[in-house]
């Protein structure tokens, strides 16, 4: 009988709980955006209601750190991975796995329309409205709408590339989903 490809060296952990050299889950919320270090690995901070750890996704993860680079601040998290303790560093969780399990909508704000002929129209300038060139019809700045941005991730569990998988990760396709009742 062997504990490899199991995740029997994971312990569930809140952010005040964790110590150098655990292997910890930590849920909580990205709390600043994704910084890319010197060496191409991937480092942000997530916090919970205890306090605030950083999360790195190396560079031989490959793929996975694409995942990580597109987390905003606000996105619910759980991360998986060993904690390592450096020297004038706060101590970070080396990811191995890293479940999304909300995003936050992304807003951006859109022009509005011309009522006369459907043509975009153009910024005044800041809080004067919007005119269009072609009709020279005027709207207030309130005209303008917001649209919510389509992220370029998903809600779900990701995974390092086997070739950078520690030997007691247990791989997502080994993870039992609960049946759903029809």
């Amino acid at each position: 009988m062997t504990n490899q490809g199991t995740d029997e060296h994971l312990r569930q952990a809140k952010v005040a709980e964790v110590k150098p050299y655990w292997s910890v889950i930590v849920g909580g919320e990205v709390s600043s955006a994704p910084k890319i270090i010197p060496g191409g690995h991937v480092i942000f901070s997530m916090r919970d209601k205890t306090g605030k750890i950083d999360c790195a996704a190396y560079e031989p993860t490959r793929q996975f750190r694409d995942v990580a680079k597109k987390l905003i601040i606000g996105d619910k998290v759980v991360a998986y991975g060993g904690v390592k303790e450096k020297p004038e560093l706060p101590l970070t969780i080396n990811l191995e796995k890293l479940s999304i399990l909300k995003l936050v909508p992304v807003l951006r704000k859109v022009n509005p329309t011309c009522p006369r002929c459907g043509k975009r129209m153009k910024s005044e300038g800041k809080g004067k409205g919007y005119s269009c060139k072609r009709c020279k019809i005027k709207v207030p700045a309130s005209a303008a709408k917001l649209v919510e941005m389509r992220r370029e991730i998903e809600v779900g569990a990701f995974e390092v590339p086997p070739r950078a998988r520690r030997h007691l990760a247990k791989p997502l396709v080994r993870v039992a989903y609960p049946r759903r009742e029809y």
